[in-house]
């Protein structure tokens, strides 16, 4: 259908990065490739998956365009995962691979998904409440965990000569990837407090995979800067560190200044 220059052609995507510390709501017009809305919001506490349902609500009822989506993608922000090489992946034993590092419920929802072609399961619990309330909204839907879309789009970064540690930084928690030779080394989660426990946590994985500070590169991205003290501290003990560089072509109306792609990456990364 044609349109004047005053009438902007709209095909709306919408995609909803869900934690137990905070909501993340994102749309775009893929016609024009511009963010038209984005909001984040941060509870003082975790909540339970009841309560960030109400969370998830209210803001539905604040802004209505939110249901005009065509396309919709739920992110599930959480630490209930487990990695799977997909040559020994059997759904019938999916509470399995859980089970070592996660408290299941016999009532949890265990959803499974590939990452990408790399033979690799990621196996986790998602918030089956939310689940229902967008399918009610929406009807059918994506949904995936943030560390599929996470290694994914990090495993399709050029190739380096030398290790690499992505520390994706989120509310007292982060995200740790290490990839080789484009090969995912690992990928884990951890809770942190102090910026010293941040450190340990890098530097004691880096051992346990027998790599020297001197030697692999990290990249910090998320919810960090060059004048965080996570980025300050780490820069006292690995040789090579920065921020991941992003290059997102979308078009940002100006009064989005709350949209920082580094700590979005994640979310701006399920549009792609």
């Amino acid at each position: 259908m044609a349109t004047s220059n005053s009438t902007k052609q709209i095909n709306l995507e919408l995609s909803i990065q869900v934690s137990l510390d905070g909501l993340s709501f994102c749309t775009l017009n893929s016609v024009e490739n511009e963010v038209l809305h984005f909001n984040k919001i941060r509870f003082p506490q975790q909540l339970d998956p009841i309560k960030v349902l109400a969370e998830i609500e209210k803001v539905f009822e604040t802004n209505k365009t939110l249901v005009e989506a065509s396309q919709v993608k739920l992110i599930f922000d959480n630490a209930l995962y487990s990695f799977v090489p997909a040559s020994l992946f059997k759904e019938e034993n999916a509470s399995d691979y859980l089970k070592f590092n996660t408290k299941i419920l016999k009532t949890d929802f265990i959803s499974h998904e590939e990452i990408g072609n790399t033979g690799i399961i990621n196996v986790y619990i998602p918030y089956t409440n939310i689940i229902n309330f967008f399918f009610e909204k929406f009807g059918e839907f994506e949904y995936q965990h943030l560390n599929t879309i996470l290694v994914k789009n990090l495993l399709d970064l050029p190739k380096v000569d030398r290790p690499q540690m992505f520390a994706h930084v989120k509310h007292k928690q982060f995200d740790l990837v290490v990839i080789e030779n484009g090969e995912l080394l690992l990928c884990n989660s951890f809770n942190f407090t102090e910026k010293e426990d941040f450190l340990y946590y890098i530097l004691f994985t880096a051992e346990q995979l027998n790599l020297k500070p001197e030697n692999f590169r990290l990249f910090l991205l998320g919810a960090i800067s060059k004048a965080s003290p996570l980025f300050k501290i780490a820069f006292e003990y690995i040789k090579h560190i920065e921020l991941l560089e992003i290059n997102f072509s979308f078009n940002k109306k100006e009064e989005h200044t709350a949209l920082h792609v580094l700590e979005e990456y994640v979310l701006l990364n399920s549009f792609i």
